[in-house]
This record gives structure tokens, C-alpha cells and sequence, in this order.
């Protein structure tokens, strides 16, 4: 794993998560990747689990985007930062989430442990609105 391959990863990601294509989510890990929503959860264990677990939970169409950079890599592992942004039907900001994604990958690119780290960010802070 490198920068560039991991803002590929990223970008996949983001696509995945405003598509919800089974297909899509199922690339992004390895057949035994384990996923945490916290860090103090219990990992989804399988690409299936995974995939069944971002398909039961679906963000409403276009209430949503996401934008996620590479902080670190150094071999397998590797932590992302950036921000979740949800909107109101009018298009103005509802929150913001800081995130910061801990991962590990496998030889062929595709995560086998991933951690989300979030924050939302309190009203008033820029980009939240009042």
C-alpha cells in the first residue's frame, strides 16, 4: 500500500458508500475482513457480513458526501482523515463529521481491518451551520 493507492481506495470507497452497488462494496475488502463502526465494537467479520451490514443501514440518496485523505502509510497499515457531510432536503449542511479511518490492507489492495474514528462536529463550527 502507497499514498496513491490508498487515495484510490478512498475515492472507491466514497463511491461505493453514495451507490451502494453490492458489487462495489464487496471489492473494497478481503473475504475476511474485519470491520469496526467504533473502535470499541465488536468487528463485522467477512466481505459478506460487511456488505449485508452497509446495505441494512442506507444513507437517504444525496444527503450525503464524503471526502477522505491519506494521513499515513507504512506497509500494510495505513490512517486516513477527512470529513462526512450530511445535508437537510435544501441543500444546506445538516453535520459534519471529522473522521479518521485505521486500516489494514491485504497484497492485493483490499482492506482486511478497518476502524472508523468520528466526531461530530458542534454547531457553530465552521461549514455546520447556526
Amino acid at each position: 500500500m502507497d499514498r496513491d493507492a490508498l487515495k484510490s481506495w478512498l475515492d472507491a470507497y466514497v463511491a461505493a458508500w453514495k451507490s451502494y452497488e453490492r458489487d462495489a462494496i464487496a471489492e473494497l475488502f478481503s473475504e475476511r475482513a474485519e470491520y469496526r463502526y467504533h473502535p470499541d465494537d465488536e468487528p463485522i467479520r467477512g466481505r459478506r457480513a460487511i456488505v449485508e451490514s452497509w446495505l441494512a443501514d442506507r444513507d437517504e440518496a444525496g444527503t450525503y458526501d464524503g471526502h477522505y485523505e491519506p494521513f499515513a502509510v507504512e506497509g500494510d497499515a495505513a490512517v486516513a482523515t477527512g470529513t462526512s457531510t450530511y445535508y437537510e432536503p435544501d441543500g444546506s449542511v445538516q453535520c459534519i463529521y471529522d473522521n479518521c479511518y485505521v486500516m489494514r490492507f491485504d497484497p492485493d489492495g483490499r482492506c482486511r481491518e478497518f476502524t472508523e474514528w468520528f466526531r461530530k462536529r458542534p454547531s457553530g463550527q465552521p461549514g455546520t451551520g447556526s
